[in-house]
């Protein structure tokens, strides 16, 4: 019962009159169906909405693909233009994580490293000190520390020769999408040796005399400021902010009027090595270990390791990696996969094709083509048929499913329905004009679907200046639209699952 109340809410919220004239021109006969609804069943089928009326309500202005497998058969369930290949968004992490898992494995860890060219003596390091980067995507400031006092707990007090930093483990890439507002901090630089997931945390407070404003490297225990990342207020109504960079430190800038009061965010990190080196430098000496200023360098000398920082293992990494969707975790995991499978990585985009072609042979896939790990970049395609046969196959050999986010059922109006009869487990995917929603749906009586479903308005995207893509005038409004269908093209499986 709680299904079809949660169904009469969608097409209360949408207006239930005139649904069939509403059909724009791209909506299709679906390609399958359930089962055919004859004279003489359940009434609740015979009024249950069809997946065209449920895409024409949504009115997204654009194309939806989807489709439904039985995981117990694989058998196609349900579809709407299948072979569409449409931007995954962030559900490309879930394809991700499935990579790395079976390139790199459940317990694999990413390792930051001291090492030391020369030995210890009289508290002082006769040669380098070297900060190795191992492709660590959760490294924090707090981890960092722990370095820091592993280092004093060597006996070192100072080094006679150099600081180096080397992130050379995975390649540099100034951005993860270039087509992205500049400040924006889910689309940071990625490197072998990254923190804070490559964010600089920028404060504000307004004073008598102007704005007083830090910028920090600040995690659960520590905040060190920062000197590599500077901030200038300018009298100017637009742009919001501006970067430039200035060599040795990201310099930006930020419209005076749009600051308010006070208030925070995270912006990106442009030169992550820089950035590292200059916090370890900062926590060291608060220890009591003197370190001259941090020297980038692209290759490691050899030396002796004198202390590690570990991640957690790669499953818990991904688990939060799908919770959160970090745009740099899956950049770093699907690089590691990649150089792990190949014996090296050139650079990203190059990563994410040995990933598409992988996905194609692993799964017997046609349409997947993606231009990075994490979903950002808008060229990626993959069409709805071909991610739910991924995540078909992938059900059986790996353990995805536990580490996706249950979704919860909504009705039309987005209120959370409580024990509805249908338990979501999935990746969503979101950008502007954009929306996904792939993963594994359990039914009661104990049957489970594995779905995929896209939508995009790539018109209407593409007209969007770099400057509007933080929040476009409508995106709010046409990505609700977006999830209302996803969760009522479920809620309607549902309930002829259960019939």
């Amino acid at each position: 019962m709680t299904t079809v109340i949660s169904r009469r809410h969608f097409l209360a919220a949408f207006g239930a009159s005139g649904l069939a004239a509403a059909t724009p021109a791209w909506a299709e006969a679906p390609d399958a169906s359930l089962r055919p609804v004859a004279r003489g069943e359940d009434l609740r089928l015979r009024s249950l909405a069809t997946s065209q009326d449920l895409i024409a309500a949504a009115k997204l202005n654009g194309a939806v693909s989807f489709a439904v497998l039985d995981m117990a058969t694989g058998a196609m369930l349900d579809s709407h233009a299948p072979t569409l290949g449409l931007p995954p968004a962030s559900v490309a992490k879930a394809l991700t994580a499935s990579y790395a898992l079976t390139a790199l494995g459940p317990n694999h860890r990413f390792a930051t490293d001291l090492l030391a060219t020369g030995e210890v003596r009289d508290g002082v390091l006769r040669g380098d000190l070297v900060l190795l980067g191992g492709g660590d995507p959760t490294l924090d400031t707090d981890g960092l520390a722990e370095l820091a006092a592993a280092l004093k707990a060597q006996g070192v007090a100072r080094i006679e020769g150099r600081f180096l930093v080397c992130g050379s483990a995975l390649p540099y890439a100034r951005t993860i999408d270039a087509g992205q507002p500049d400040h924006v901090g889910y689309n940071p630089a990625v490197s072998g040796l990254n923190l804070n997931y490559n964010r600089v945390h920028f404060e504000w407070r307004r004073g008598g005399n102007g704005y007083r404003i830090s910028m920090d490297a600040r995690s659960e225990a520590h905040r060190p400021a920062v000197r590599m990342a500077s901030m200038g207020v300018i009298a100017r109504a637009a742009p919001l902010y501006t970067y430039h960079d200035g060599e040795a430190r990201d310099e930006w800038t930020v419209a005076r009027g749009a600051l308010g009061k006070s208030g925070a965010r995270w912006l990106p990190v442009r030169k992550p090595e820089s950035y590292a080196g200059e916090v370890f430098q900062v926590l060291a000496g608060g220890m009591g270990v003197s370190l001259p200023a941090p020297e980038t360098v692209v290759t490691c000398p050899s030396g002796t390791r004198l202390a590690r920082k570990q991640s957690a293992p790669l499953r818990i990494v991904l688990r939060d990696m799908l919770k959160w969707s970090t745009n740099l975790t899956a950049e770093i995991v699907g690089q590691a996969a990649t150089k792990a499978r190949l014996g090296e990585v050139v650079s990203m985009r190059q990563s994410a094709d040995a990933m598409s072609a992988w996905a194609r042979a692993e799964f017997g896939l046609s349409h997947v083509a993606l231009v990075d790990h994490s979903g950002l970049g808008e060229a990626s395609r993959i069409a709805s048929q071909d991610m739910a046969r991924a995540l078909y196959h992938i059900r059986s050999r790996l353990d995805l499913k536990a580490l996706l986010k249950p979704i919860p059922m909504r009705d039309g109006a987005r209120k959370v329905v409580q024990d509805a009869p249908v338990s979501v487990h999935a990746k969503t995917g979101t950008l502007n004009f954009v929306s996904g929603l792939a993963g594994y749906a359990d039914l009661d009586g104990g049957r489970e679907l594995v779905f995929a479903i896209f939508c995009g308005d790539l018109d209407r995207r593409a007209k969007l200046t770099k400057a509007q893509r933080e929040r476009p005038e409508g995106g709010k409004a046409w990505n609700t639209r977006a999830k209302i269908l996803q969760q009522a093209l479920i809620d309607r499986w549902a309930v002829i699952a259960n019939t």
